[in-house]
C-alpha cells in the first residue's frame, strides 16, 4: 500500500490544500493530512479545531486521515511506515525552504522522499496568511477557502475581536 503524508500548519484549510489533497489521493492509496504547530507560527485556531475543520472538507474522500502531532513529519512517516511527504510549492520563495526542508529530512531518514507538487493556476496564489488578513478586513474569503468552513473561519475571528472596523 503506497502511503503518503501531507504535512502542515493549515491555519487555516485553504482551497490550495484542498487542490493537493485531492491530487495526491488519486495517486496514492492513504494520505495523512498531518496538522502540525509550526515553532515560528501563532496559530489562529488549536490543532483540534485544524483537524476538525479539514474533515469537515475531507470526507467525501475515503483515503484520507487527518491527524494532528506534535513530533517531526520524518518521525511521524517512519512511524506509520509511509515513505513519501508531500509539500505545496507556490513560488520560488517555497522553493527555496522547501529545498532545504527536504534536505534536513533526507538527512533524518534516507529512505523517505519528500514529493513537491505545485497547486492549480487559480490557487497559485492562496496562502494561509493572506486569508488571514482578507478575514480581518471583511473581504469574502470563499473563493479561496471550502464552503464548509469560511464561516466558521470568519466566526473565530469575530470572537477573537480582530475583524477590523472600518
Amino acid at each position: 500500500m503506497a502511503k503518503a503524508v501531507y504535512p502542515g500548519t493549515f491555519d487555516p484549510f485553504s482551497n490550495g490544500h484542498l487542490d493537493i489533497v485531492k491530487r495526491a489521493s488519486n495517486i496514492f492509496d492513504e494520505v495523512h493530512i498531518l496538522v502540525g504547530n509550526n515553532i515560528k507560527k501563532n496559530p489562529t485556531f488549536s490543532a483540534a479545531e485544524r483537524v476538525s475543520m479539514i474533515e469537515a472538507v475531507v470526507k467525501s474522500i475515503p483515503n484520507i486521515k487527518v491527524v494532528a502531532s506534535s513530533e517531526l513529519v520524518v518521525q511521524y512517516a517512519k512511524r506509520n511506515n509511509i515513505k513519501v511527504i508531500i509539500r505545496g510549492l507556490r513560488n520560488y520563495q517555497d522553493y527555496e525552504s522547501e529545498f532545504s526542508l527536504a534536505q534536513f529530512n533526507k538527512d533524518i531518514d534516507s529512505s523517505i522522499e519528500t514529493l513537491l507538487m505545485m497547486p492549480s493556476a487559480t490557487n497559485q496564489f492562496i496562502s494561509s496568511s493572506a486569508i488571514k488578513e482578507f478575514v480581518a478586513y471583511n473581504i469574502d474569503i470563499t473563493p479561496y477557502v471550502p464552503k464548509e468552513i469560511a464561516p466558521y473561519v470568519v466566526k473565530k475571528f469575530q470572537e477573537n475581536g480582530t475583524i477590523v472596523k472600518l
